[in-house]
């Protein structure tokens, strides 16, 4: 539809074409001002603002976008990377160590439908990285959110191809036998530090508190969230029992949709044979001043 408006002698032609869009993306809204640009290139779980509504700017004009839920879902939007981390978390609990830690790449499909009165299940094709290694694998999986009254944890069922190539046995062993017979239990706080940094001492002890963190993640997820820990505020040794090295982890979790920084306090244990347990769980009071600390990828 072409409108011509005549003022003052000159002709201004106002060319406003309407556009339908089919694939996921049901509704387009655009509106003329200033308003806040989405980077997607920040940090591997950045979000669109809301769950429900993408937004990028082009020039002058805010594209406002509904995002799909159901369907098939775009890789880049906040429904799919936040399923995607929950397999992120899911894969920690089932595979890390001091010397393994997974974390999402990429998310190249995604799908997921309505369970009538049940909660709604995603279908996911996944790359996934162990980041000390940088070995990646390709993976799929299944998610369940639970819906109705009360919290649940989401249910997972995940396979990798190549994500457990590398052999962290001879390391793991090492580090066991070290911390097993050590007279000087091992302790640290604020990992990483400030500025990010990480002292190489300490790395195994900041891998080993993501993975605990994960059972945290996973089991406090919904579609209403987004997990990452930000930092590991302190831990301690404890004597070893029944050949498991034993902690107390002080972690903080950030929840990016809310940018709230949550304490938790952990038991941990760990041994090669057994891998990760988390034996207790207690939630910290909120703390309003808390700020998270700056990503590293050391």
């Amino acid at each position: 539809m072409v409108i011509l408006v005549w003022s003052m002698g000159w002709t201004l032609l106002i060319l406003l074409v309407v556009l339908t869009v089919v694939h996921g993306n049901p509704t387009v809204m655009v509106r003329t001002g200033s308003g806040p640009t989405v980077g997607f290139d920040q940090h591997p779980n950045s979000v669109p603002l809301g769950e429900d509504i993408q937004t990028t700017t082009e020039g002058e004009s805010e594209v406002v976008e509904e995002v799909m839920t159901t369907g098939v879902l775009n890789p880049s939007h906040y429904p799919a990377r936040r399923a995607a981390t929950v397999v992120q978390h899911y894969l920690n609990t089932r595979y890390g160590s001091p010397y393994r830690w997974i974390f999402l790449s990429t998310v190249h499909s995604g799908s997921a439908e309505e369970v009538a009165e049940m909660g709604r299940k995603y279908q996911l094709a996944l790359t996934m990285q162990e980041m000390i290694s940088n070995v990646s694998g390709q993976c799929s999986a299944e998610l369940f959110f639970p819906g109705g009254e009360g919290q649940s944890a989401p249910q997972v069922q995940a396979s990798c191809e190549g994500l457990h190539q590398s052999n962290t046995t001879a390391q793991e062993e090492a580090f066991y036998q070290q911390h097993r017979t050590s007279n000087n239990l091992a302790s640290g706080n604020n990992i990483p530090d400030s500025y990010g940094h990480v002292e190489p001492s300490m790395k195994p002890f900041w891998h080993l508190g993501g993975v605990a963190s994960s059972f945290i993640m996973l089991r406090e997820s919904n579609e209403s969230t987004l997990y990452n820990m930000a930092q590991v505020a302190n831990f301690t040794q404890l004597e070893t029992e029944k050949d498991q090295l034993r902690f107390n982890y002080h972690v903080l979790l950030h929840e990016m949709i809310s940018q709230e920084i949550i304490h938790w306090k952990l038991l941990v244990t760990w041994s090669p044979e057994q891998g990760v347990q988390v034996l207790q769980t207690e939630l910290q009071p909120k703390c309003h001043h808390c700020e998270a600390p700056p990503n590293t990828t050391n």
